[in-house]
């Protein structure tokens, strides 16, 4: 065969196997490489103008591929936001809208086993009507790992290994002891589908098993997720704010180390883990068949310039960092402020490893590989948020927020705020009273998503009594004044 010939066969190999169906016809679609972070600030990376802190790997990653400026999570807080980025659906669809958590931990309380069994964290998780993104790839032909965080349900139905993934290691709650690796007292860490007891520092076991995972399946293709518990505060009664390992708590200062020094370390040694699973993917030669990506799951940290950060509807909570790379097809050093989010991804994963979305679900999010690829502007428009009564909606370039006083209220009337992101990312300038129309006119498309989710067919664990608390339910859980039945 002349030279000639030959790459030009290969290169329409190269470029079938970026089409749909390419899992099907035997030829290998990309590896996906799906890094998160936990409260992880807007500002935190250097690549995002942060000239403190320290992540080489992650700022080398932009230089190689996008980073967005526009990007959002579906939620402010942790659970919520995994799991519309798991299911491509708002949470308020697919039922998990507020965080598995057991709250007698705000009163010092620690549980002993025989009464965790029956807290919601045993107890509760993502409804097994959803379809993960893990699920999906699995039926087309992927080896399917997490390392780290699932969040999604600790009972063995709500596993990883129950809902699309071939391998599991780490914790299913909402977080753990970065070294003891317990949840306010319970040993929390998990292999497949067994509790265990090992010994180290999170970030450091989940890159061990990543990289395990990766070596043991580089004939691929596989879908590599790893959700780090980093920077995330330690969960546990005896001590608050992030956990690192002295080495990197150095390079920020003296020892012991402020609150920020360990949050940055935590941040540092984080970035020390995905060079490493990076450094990997080009040892064995898969990084130009590789699509990478990262994203922090809500705000945390330093959100500069954004305002408000976790828990709040204000951008400093529900706009985060991302990068993603992908040699050959996203263009090197490149910025984007298209507007997309991480329910963008369900579909746009399903796109490029040649799979199919589910038929009769509803996904809320686009295809943005075009967007990746710079090729095409964002087709997202609009989104919403709702968190413990709080409101926002993003419709082009305006924002619509109404924050509440005090945890699991409801706003006032009054609070109502707008601002003009094109010229006032800070949202420090509100507009509400400017623009009277355009107030009413976002609190009325907030208003129609809300109807719509909770129209939507039921999701558990929560009832669908909190639409009827916020005013847009069915009635069905309405208190009443009068017994309807008494005339």
């Amino acid at each position: 065969m002349k030279r000639r010939t030959f790459l030009k066969l290969s290169a329409g190999s190269v470029l079938a196997s970026q089409l749909p169906g390419c899992v099907k016809t035997g030829i290998r679609p990309p590896n996906i490489v799906l890094f998160i972070s936990d409260d992880q600030g807007y500002h935190d990376l250097g690549c995002f103008g942060n000239k403190v802190i320290k992540t080489p790997n992650l700022d080398k990653m932009a230089s190689e591929g996008m980073r967005m400026t526009g990007f959002y999570v579906t939620c402010s807080v942790c659970t919520p936001s995994r799991s519309g980025l798991l299911t491509g659906r708002y949470p308020h669809r697919n039922g998990l809208y507020e965080n598995i958590r057991s709250n007698m931990t705000d009163y010092k309380h620690k549980y002993k086993e025989m009464e965790y069994v029956f807290s919601p964290e045993m107890t509760q998780g993502l409804d097994l009507r959803e379809i993960t993104i893990a699920q999906v790839l699995k039926d087309g032909g992927y080896r399917t790992g997490i390392f780290g965080k699932w969040d999604s349900g600790r009972a063995r139905r709500f596993l990883p290994l129950q809902r699309g993934f071939d391998s599991f290691y780490g914790f299913a709650n909402t977080g753990v002891d970065f070294w003891t690796h317990e949840r306010y007292g319970m040993p929390s860490m998990f292999r497949g589908n067994q509790r265990i007891k090992d010994e180290g520092y999170t970030t450091d076991l989940f890159k061990r098993e990543a990289l395990k995972f990766i070596e043991q399946n580089k004939n691929g293709p596989f879908f590599l997720y790893v959700p780090f518990n980093a920077p995330h505060g330690a969960s546990n009664l005896e001590y608050r704010g992030a956990q690192a390992p002295d080495k990197y708590v150095k390079m920020y200062g003296d020892l012991p180390g402020t609150k920020r020094q360990r949050y940055m370390a935590a941040v540092t040694c984080m970035d020390d883990a995905i060079g490493g699973i990076l450094e990997k993917l080009k040892q064995l030669e898969l990084e130009d068949n590789t699509l990478v990506l990262f994203v922090s799951d809500n705000g945390g940290g330093d959100r500069t310039p954004l305002r408000g950060g976790k828990g709040t509807m204000y951008e400093g909570g529900i706009r985060v960092p991302f990068i993603a790379k992908w040699p050959g097809h996203i263009p090197r050093n490149v910025v984007s402020h298209e507007f997309c989010s991480t329910l963008d991804l369900f579909p746009t994963l399903v796109s490029v490893s040649g799979s199919k979305l589910p038929r009769n679900v509803i996904y809320d999010g686009y295809d943005i590989t075009a967007v990746l690829e710079n090729r095409e502007k964002s087709k997202r428009d609009k989104m919403f948020w709702e968190l413990r009564g709080k409101r926002a909606a993003r419709v082009g370039h305006w924002k619509w927020v109404m924050e509440t006083k005090e945890r699991y209220s409801l706003p006032e009337k009054n609070s109502a705020e707008l601002f003009d992101l094109s010229t006032d990312i800070s949202e420090s300038n509100n507009l509400a009273k400017q623009e009277p129309e355009k107030l009413a006119e976002m609190k009325n498309h907030w208003e129609t998503w809300i109807r719509e989710m909770a129209a939507s067919e039921p999701r558990g664990p929560y009832s669908k009594a909190y639409f009827d608390l916020l005013g847009y339910g069915d009635g069905q859980y309405k208190l009443t004044q009068k017994n309807p039945e008494k005339k």
